[in-house]
């Protein structure tokens, strides 16, 4: 079956950044997926972040991600920086804030390459990068009534 990108990364030119987005609206692999296909890529790394019922031991109760007023553009600014170490053919990266659920995507990124080693290698520096530069915050409230913000 035939596709058709709605940006084929034609000439160096053509911005890899397809997508970036910290929404309160649950997050999609399939768009996420469809905003790096890029004719020029033979290699394409996903990674997804998902809710767990537990951390260090823990059962976790309920689950929230608070953003700086400037993640978006922090997002950006790592992604750029992906960007320009890889031969990235297309980016993408959302993540979600709000109260969320065991089993929800909390974070999906994915990049797309001319070769696998270099996607997977931009994909996890993405993810990465995500985790430890932009000012988005996990507030954890465990089973016995404890709760724990990560990443302040």
């Amino acid at each position: 079956m035939a596709h058709t990108y709605d940006h084929p990364g034609e000439g160096a030119a053509a911005d890899p950044i397809r997508l970036l987005a910290v929404r309160d609206t649950p997050l999609s692999v399939d768009e996420v997926f469809g905003a790096v296909g890029d004719a020029a890529a033979g290699g394409t790394a996903l990674f997804v972040g998902t809710v767990r019922n537990h951390d260090g031991g823990a059962d976790v109760g309920a689950l929230g991600y608070s953003a700086h007023p400037s993640a978006e553009a922090e997002l950006r600014r790592v992604a750029e920086k992906v960007a320009a170490d890889f031969p990235v053919r297309a980016l993408a990266a959302v993540h979600r804030v709000g109260d969320l659920v065991v089993g929800d995507l909390a974070v999906v990124v994915a990049v797309s390459c001319p070769h696998r080693a270099e996607a997977f290698a931009a994909c996890r520096r993405l993810i990465d990068d995500l985790k430890s530069e932009v000012p988005i915050w996990k507030h954890q409230t465990f089973a016995d009534g404890t709760e724990e913000w990560v990443g302040i």
